[in-house]
Order: structure tokens, then C-alpha cells, then sequence
């Protein structure tokens, strides 16, 4: 298996992402040596357009950043400046999108280019589409920084693309924090903290809505010009999305660390070190993966105890709820709110 990008891969272009956090702190009077430091990078180079990043050095600009500027709304105007950004023909992609359909889309098919640091996913049933996010390069601390500017970033994007103002629903795997209006103000008032996942759902009637600004060809045109794009780079997610998703497809099956590291075409030892040095272990990662698909089988398949460890191929529901407590704090019974 070709491995996706890691920590220290550097294929971010300065001038995307991490420019536009840069340009915010410093329109706030933050200087720019003290803002790079640590970060390997040189404001000349960024806006030269020649440097490239890892997601490490992405991280330590964040670090900087909320360090200096001290402010709690500076991850939401962030956001707000993200998407569809000015990273090229990816941009154009998704600012073209016919629908909510076809943004989410293109938002998971260009990850790499769209949103490099936390992996957006989609789900939906009769009622709902929901979009959730998981970490895809071990963001640490700067994790809720990354929730606040991508949950309001497809908030802005949505309202920009639609004309209007989408009823989204918000449920945030942390504590109330101290600056809930920001919340109130940037994504609305719909929230519910100490959720099992970071999620964001809409009524499915929104999915397919037309958007009145797409241009078919224009967009066509740029999807193409992104894919080569990503192509080039060799790789559409990181080495913990990769993870992530061969968890999800073989979940029924004997799964162990000795055994994916086989897939992985690594030792154990190998694998476990690339683990580590993303800030998770193998436990971990399943153990995430296997909540997930718990907790959509629970409340959009309306699977019972048994139905549910059965599919997770547990020898008992004893044994699942006891492992399910572990995962969540919670038992089966208490999961009734989740996406109500």
C-alpha cells in the first residue's frame, strides 16, 4: 500500500491555508517573526508562493497564533476566510458546486488541498446528512482550534454558495467552552457539547437543493485540473486516514496490530513508532473506528445490543456493553439524543 501523507510530509502550500491565518494575525498587529517562530518558514517565502509545509509546521503556526492574538474568536474568523479559499483550480471546484451534494464531495475528494489537517465525512440517512471530522495527522492540542475554523468554515461556505443560511445542527465532542457566544455567533445556537462525535447535520431536503451561482463547465473544467493536482502530489489522505478507512471496511474482521501493519507493508515495530509519532497508538485508532460504527448502527440503523455486537463480532453483549462503555463513558441506553 503507497502511504499517504504523514506529520512531516511538506506539501502544503504556505500560500493556501497557512496564509490566511498569517494574513489574520497580522492585521491584528502581530509581527511576523514572532508569529513564524519555530515553524521553519520565512514571511518572504510565503508570499513569494514558494515555500511548502508539513502539517507539523501547520501546527506550530496555529500554536503561535492562538498564542499571540489571545483572542476566542480568532478560530472562527479563521473559518470564516477558509473556504472556498484561493488555492487555485480546487477553489474554483468548489465554489462551482450545483449543490450541498456535490460540495461535500468535493470537500472529501480534495481533502489533501481543502482541508489537510482534519478529514471531513459524510453520513445520512432518511431525515439527515451529517458531516463529522477525525484528526488526520495527530493535532494535539490545536485539535478544538481545527474543529471551531472548519465547523465555520463550511457554515460560511454553505450561506455563501446557497444564499442563504443553512439550519445546521451542531454536536462538539468537548465541554462547553468559556466562549460559547462565538459559537452562538458564527455557527448559531443550535449546539450540544460532551457529544460522542464532532458533528454537524442538516435536514436532507438541503442536500440536492440547486445553488444559483454553479457554473457546470467552469466546474467541470477546474474538477479536472484539481485531480491532476492531486494527483501529482501521489497521494489524496494521510497515512491516519488510510488507517482510519481500512478499520472501517474490515471491522468484521480479526483485526491486531501485527496484521494491519501487514497490510501497511511495515513491522510491527515500524508501524507502531509511525503510530506514536502521530500522537495515537493502534488501540486507539480502533477503538475510534469501532465507536463510530457503533454509534451509526445504534441511530441510523436502529440496531439493537445484540445486533450491534454481533456486527462487531463481540462473543456477547456483556462484553460489548463493557467495551462500549469504554469507548463513550456512557452505556447503549444512554445514546438517545446522539442525532436527534
Amino acid at each position: 500500500m503507497a502511504l499517504g501523507y504523514e506529520c512531516d510530509t511538506r506539501f502544503i502550500a504556505a500560500h493556501h491555508q497557512p496564509a490566511v491565518l498569517i494574513d489574520l494575525a497580522m492585521s491584528r498587529g502581530i509581527d511576523s517573526h514572532q508569529l513564524l517562530r519555530g515553524t521553519g518558514l520565512f514571511y518572504e517565502d510565503v508570499s513569494a508562493g514558494r515555500a511548502r509545509v508539513s502539517p507539523a509546521q501547520s501546527l506550530m503556526l496555529i500554536a503561535n497564533a492562538r498564542r499571540l492574538l489571545a483572542a476566542d474568536d480568532s478560530s472562527f474568523l479563521f473559518g470564516q476566510r477558509l473556504l472556498p479559499g484561493h488555492y487555485g483550480d480546487v477553489s474554483h471546484a468548489l465554489n462551482h458546486a450545483a449543490s450541498l451534494h456535490q460540495a461535500l464531495d468535493v470537500l472529501q475528494q480534495f481533502r489533501a488541498l481543502l482541508c489537510p489537517l482534519l478529514t471531513p465525512r459524510v453520513l445520512h440517512d432518511q431525515k439527515q446528512v451529517h458531516l463529522y471530522w477525525t484528526d488526520s495527522c495527530g493535532a494535539g492540542e490545536q485539535l478544538r482550534f481545527l474543529i471551531e475554523a472548519n465547523l465555520t468554515a463550511v457554515v460560511a461556505l454553505t450561506r455563501r454558495l446557497s444564499g442563504n443560511r443553512l439550519p445546521w445542527r451542531f454536536h462538539l465532542a468537548y465541554a462547553q467552552p468559556r466562549h460559547v457566544e462565538q459559537y452562538w455567533v458564527h455557527l448559531g445556537e443550535e449546539l450540544a457539547f460532551e457529544s460522542q462525535m464532532t458533528m454537524m447535520s442538516l435536514p436532507i431536503d438541503y442536500l440536492h437543493q440547486p445553488w444559483p451561482t454553479a457554473s457546470a463547465t467552469a466546474g467541470q473544467v477546474a474538477l479536472q485540473a484539481s485531480q491532476a493536482q492531486l494527483e501529482a502530489l501521489g497521494w489524496s489522505r494521510s497515512f491516519i486516514d488510510q488507517l482510519y478507512e481500512h478499520l472501517e471496511t474490515h471491522i468484521r474482521d480479526p483485526l491486531s496490530l501485527e496484521r494491519v501493519a501487514q497490510v501497511f507493508d511495515m513491522s510491527p515495530a515500524t508501524f507502531k513508532r509511525k503510530l506514536h509519532k502521530h500522537g495515537t497508538g493502534f488501540q486507539e485508532q480502533l477503538d475510534q473506528v469501532r465507536k463510530h460504527v457503533a454509534l451509526y448502527l445504534y441511530r441510523m440503523k436502529g440496531y439493537g445490543n445484540e445486533e450491534v455486537a454481533n456486527y462487531l463480532r463481540f462473543n456477547d453483549t456483556t462484553n460489548f456493553r463493557r467495551s462500549f462503555k469504554r469507548w463513550t463513558g456512557l452505556a447503549p441506553s444512554s445514546l438517545r439524543q446522539l442525532f436527534d
